[in-house]
């Protein structure tokens, strides 16, 4: 009977302490979720000096040098634009997102290969914050990207404004008229169906459709991407030539060709669109910088062109060449991140990604060439949903409203102009096809 009471007391002690051990990981479980997705939660980030509404030009940057980028530092410092400070806000990504990142924490693994990934259904895959004690941080920082709520479950930005400009001169080379949409097949937490989109018979994680409007003579070129949800599978992209009336597929080496005769890469696109098994992955710093995050219902925008029969009007851009966003920009959260090719034909030596820690969206990055010197630098600007069309409040979805890629070897930029709209009807599963490309081109 002794022996009976005692293995019943050890019992309720076991069941105890696995309870309370529960508890304390479900705390814990809650608290990095927390901390992930509401950085600003229990404080606003603030620098000496740093004030809402003040202008940083060339006079005053070496004062704030230590929040902001070094390619967007040297463009202040030379005149070339100055940035306007605005209040630091969070930006809430869509609850039912951050909620498949709660049900999926901790369950996350990575394999041996880069690239390789278990245990993820939908959600952010690595809420914890990074550490520099782990070698593999960086790479956990990318799939949080790849797997990020970067227009939500499908976006289109239609129609969407490519600029080539002169930095010099000021004048405007080109303009192309675009529409861009994009689809998640797997990992969807809000617009249905979910988690996935079936059949799904070539195992897609995502894709992307391009169509050029115009000018005429590359008007309906069309470019189409799968990625599938193997990160070791190469991406499958196919180009449509209107005047040609052919698809054909792409090379692996063509994503990194200029697209268009742009200042871009396809590789470029959203800050980052290749696999994460293409990189090296290095986390370098947790930093406090000034990010371009705006609300973009308050900004001055461009009255005189691209003004839509709705009313909507587009970012307005100035400064040296009309390269630079009219936007103001936020002391933010961000992880500097440094991916470098692991092909040695790449045309890059490595990219730096300061990737935005609520959002993880990519705002800034700067690319450097094979000889380790600064190329090319991409902003992208982000708008508050809410504070955007009336179709996209509420969505959750970091609005990625305005971009530059400025080459500063060449001196010369690609502007873009955004309509972003999260609208599941604009981007049916059926036009992320070939037999698309073939239907709308004839």
């Amino acid at each position: 009977m002794k022996k009976l009471i005692s293995g019943i007391k050890l019992s309720i002690a076991a069941t105890f302490v696995t309870s309370a051990l529960m508890t304390t990981s479900a705390l814990a479980a809650d608290e990095v979720i927390q901390q992930s997705f509401f950085p600003y939660a229990q404080s606003t980030p603030s620098f000496e000096g740093l004030a809402k509404g003040m202008v940083i030009d060339k006079s005053n940057v070496a004062q704030f040098k230590d929040v902001i980028d070094p390619a967007f530092y040297v463009f202040i410092e030379k005149g070339f634009t100055s940035i306007v400070v605005g209040d630091t806000t969070s930006l809430a990504l869509h609850q039912s997102y951050i909620d498949a990142s709660t049900k999926g924490y901790s369950k996350v693994t990575l394999g041996e290969k880069v690239g390789e990934i278990s245990g993820w259904e939908a959600g952010r895959p690595f809420p914890a914050e990074p550490s520099n004690d782990d070698p593999r941080a960086g790479e956990k920082l990318a799939w949080n990207y790849k797997y990020g709520y970067n227009w939500g479950d499908s976006a289109a930005i239609y129609p969407f404004y490519w600029k080539y400009r002169d930095m010099d001169s000021a004048k405007v080379e080109r303009t192309i008229k675009f529409n861009f949409h994009f689809l998640n097949f797997k990992g969807r937490v809000n617009q249905q169906p979910t988690p996935e989109i079936t059949p799904n018979p070539s195992d897609l994680f995502r894709s992307i459709y391009v169509q050029v409007l115009a000018p005429d003579d590359v008007r309906n070129t069309q470019l189409l991407i799968h990625r599938a949800a193997d990160d070791l599978k190469r991406d499958n992209s196919w180009l449509y030539l209107g005047f040609q009336r052919r698809v054909r597929r792409l090379a692996t080496g063509q994503v990194t060709d200029a697209f268009l005769g742009s200042d871009l890469m396809i590789e470029d696109f959203e800050g980052y669109n290749g696999r994460i098994s293409d990189m090296n992955w290095e986390y370098k710093a947790t930093r406090y910088m000034l990010m371009p995050f705006f609300n973009h219902n308050e900004l001055t925008l461009d009255t005189e062109t691209h003004s839509d029969s709705d009313g909507y009007q587009v970012v307005a851009f100035s400064g040296q060449g009309g390269c630079f966003p009219n936007i103001t920009w936020q002391l933010r959260k961000v992880y500097e991140v440094e991916a470098s090719p692991v092909n040695d034909s790449h045309p890059l030596s490595k990219r730096v990604h300061f990737m935005d820690a609520q959002t993880f969206t990519i705002p800034r990055t700067i690319s450097y060439d094979r000889k380790g010197t600064m190329w090319k630098t991409f902003t992208i600007g982000q708008s508050d949903p809410d504070h955007h069309l009336p179709a996209n409040k509420g969505s959750g979805v970091s609005i990625d409203d305005a971009f530059s890629m400025i080459d500063v070897q060449a001196n010369h930029c690609t502007t873009g102009q955004f309509k972003g709209q999260v609208d599941p009807e604009l981007t049916p599963p059926s036009m992320f096809s070939v037999q698309h490309l073939r239907a709308t081109g004839s």
